[in-house]
């Protein structure tokens, strides 16, 4: 099983969008994007149209064309990010219901969601507490 890098791809997106609207930039094409993910536009857009729908990033059509942020860095956290690009759950459970007469298979459900609910909430809480200006400052500290 290879990880999703939807998150990762989003987060780096929208960190060179405002790092390009604070050099002046007025708007970001899926192109410029791309190069700098080194990735197909066309991987750009389709993420770009997911933070479009969660109110994230905002699209210009005809002259001048291009994606900007909707919003003010400081106010997108990584956890908006998460849910505009994460199509469901983190962890999921099996596929078909495990045989119940059996001692593992009628317990693990409940136990490993259990679990699995601590972590998502661990996980949401710690991506709430860190903002797109807060990656981009931790991005340009790096170099």
């Amino acid at each position: 099983m290879s990880a999703n890098s939807r998150m990762t791809i989003a987060a780096h997106v929208l960190a060179w969008m405002w790092l390009n609207e604070s050099r002046g930039g007025e708007v970001s094409t899926s192109e410029r994007i791309a190069d700098s993910v080194n990735t197909n536009p066309v991987v750009i857009r389709r993420l770009l149209g997911d933070l479009r729908r969660a109110g994230i990033v905002e699209s210009r059509r005809g002259a001048g064309a291009g994606w900007t942020l909707a919003r003010a860095p400081e106010s997108v956290t990584l956890l908006d990010v998460y849910e505009a690009v994460t199509p469901g759950p983190l962890f999921a459970m099996h596929r078909a219901e495990p045989n119940q007469r059996c001692p593992v298979g009628f317990g693990i459900r409940p136990v490993m969601q259990g679990v699995y609910d601590g972590v998502e909430d661990a996980l949401r809480a710690e991506l709430a507490r860190t903002t797109l200006t807060g990656v981009l400052r931790g991005i340009l500290a790096a170099r």
